[in-house]
């Protein structure tokens, strides 16, 4: 998020349309264009130290235009409430096209010429001023004439940091957050914002391109003047209305999706970075060595048939004993096994195993059955889920309908996907028989890890929709 491919760059001059167009606005990225608008008429004749306040109320005092009264002054924080819209009006004479006589002193960027504009505006101030962080719906080009402006940026993908506006919202395209004093009480994930901030300083003469929906914050000096032009990309333009609700559909999946994989790996970079010291170590001294064996041997294995292949403890690899040992003992710890059939002596590695399960949890790092899960390569965990299949069916059928949380079972999905890539057809499909033949209501464990599965990417969308749309969704039904 906001790396190289998304920062600012920088001319000396306005570029051609072309270029323009194919380099900067089709890759969405802000660019400075500096001093590109010191040879507009208004560059000089609105200057407020040559009396360009005094030009400006004769040429245009008679105007009707709409000022902005914060009662939150010097910053404007979006709510619409929190202001007054007060009309600047002369009766004497009502232009029908208000600043229109304002027109002639300003030149049209040579890279707008092709462009739809959807308006143009005159942006002034007596005093310093700050716009709340807030995107628009529209390119932009600011154009600083007088004074100096500094503006920070955050691409698209950084408004969860931001907290925007719930989407039904008047302001909807402004940030509720207060960044000079942020309250991570209720905004925790503000501490992040500036992380994905870029800032610029745009002294007069100076232009800045703002992308369609890239987040940005606007401080102004003291006497600034500023003309910005609004078109529409073509992404929207071009975008068939009869589409909507499909791309709508596809857009929230895809951050579904993402905010899934960051759920989990924000909370496995811990454990990748660990060496498994939350794990319990089993380690004769050659431990990693079998390890990296077991990884190179993989494609040798798939080869092989597992049926009616009975894995035995002593058959497995040291981290699949210790993965298997985890489990069973994480089982027995957080359920009563119904049949009690299946007589375990305790041993160190299960004493020193055991801790709290939280069945509802959405976090790796919380979830320790998740974390065993994790930790293993798809063909360990195969022989571990075996290995359970034939010494201890019970404490695996506890394990899947009792024990399997949000996470163990988006967890484990995953991993199945991995041993299907790895495996034959056959080799599958003896698989899944063994593992689901444990169960004497087969449905019953398919639903238990399913269920689980669409509980973790619901929690996804929950949070996709607060970090996104600014929605706290409570209800029962997505």
């Amino acid at each position: 998020m906001g790396g190289n491919t998304l920062s600012i760059v920088e001319f000396d001059e306005l570029p051609s349309p072309a270029h323009f167009f194919s380099h900067v606005e089709s890759k969405s990225i802000p660019a400075v264009f500096h001093g590109c608008v010191k040879h507009w008429k208004c560059f000089s004749k609105w200057n407020p130290c040559k009396g360009g306040l005094d030009y400006l109320q004769e040429r245009a005092g008679s105007s009707i235009v709409e000022a902005m009264l914060s009662r939150t002054a010097p910053v404007f924080y979006g709510d619409l409430r929190s202001h007054e819209r007060v009309p600047i009006v002369n009766l004497e004479n009502k232009e029908k096209s208000q600043l229109e006589i304002l027109r002639e002193d300003i030149q049209m960027p040579k890279i707008l010429k092709a462009k739809t504009l959807t308006s143009i505006n005159l942006w002034m101030n007596n005093a310093k001023s700050r716009s709340s962080t807030h995107y628009d719906p529209d390119h932009n080009l600011l154009c600083v004439v007088a004074g100096c402006k500094q503006v920070v940026l955050w691409p698209p993908s950084a408004v969860s940091s931001l907290y925007p506006m719930p989407i039904y919202s008047e302001a909807s395209n402004h940030s509720c957050v207060d960044l000079e004093k942020p309250d991570l009480s209720t905004h925790s994930r503000a501490q992040n914002s500036m992380m994905y901030s870029q800032k610029v300083t745009l002294q007069a003469g100076d232009a800045l391109f703002i992308p369609e929906g890239w987040l940005h914050q606007v401080d102004s000096d003291d006497v600034t003047i500023a003309v910005n032009f609004w078109w529409r990309s073509s992404i929207m333009t071009s975008l068939p209305e009869h589409m909507d609700a499909y791309y709508l559909r596809t857009i929230l999946r895809r951050l579904v999706k993402t905010e899934m994989d960051q759920m989990l790996y924000q909370t496995s970079i811990s454990i990748e970075n660990s060496g498994h010291e939350d794990s319990c170590q089993v380690d004769d001294g050659q431990g990693q060595h079998e390890h990296n064996l077991e990884k190179n041997s993989y494609s040798e294995q798939t080869q092989g048939t597992i049926k009616n292949k009975r894995i035995t403890i002593q058959q497995m690899d040291t981290v699949s004993l210790q993965a298997f040992h985890q489990l069973v003992s994480l089982v027995h710890d957080g359920v009563n096994i119904a049949s009690q059939s299946e007589q375990l002596q305790s041993t160190p590695i299960e004493d020193e195993c055991k801790k709290d399960v939280h069945p509802n949890s959405f976090c790796l790092e919380d979830d320790p059955v998740a974390k065993v899960i994790s930790a293993l390569e798809p063909l360990q965990l195969q022989n571990v889920l075996l290995g359970m299949v034939h010494n201890f069916p019970r404490t695996l059928e506890a394990l899947i309908l009792q024990m399997l949380s949000p996470a163990s079972a988006e967890v484990l999905t995953r991993k199945f996907d991995e041993i299907d890539q790895l495996t034959s057809q056959g080799n599958r499909d003896e698989f899944y028989q063994a593992v689901y033949g444990v169960f004497d209501d087969q449905f019953a464990a398919m639903n238990a890890v399913l269920n689980g599965k669409e509980s973790f990417a619901r929690q996804a969308f929950k949070n996709v929709l607060d970090k996104y749309l600014g929605v706290n969704f409570d209800g029962q039904k997505l």
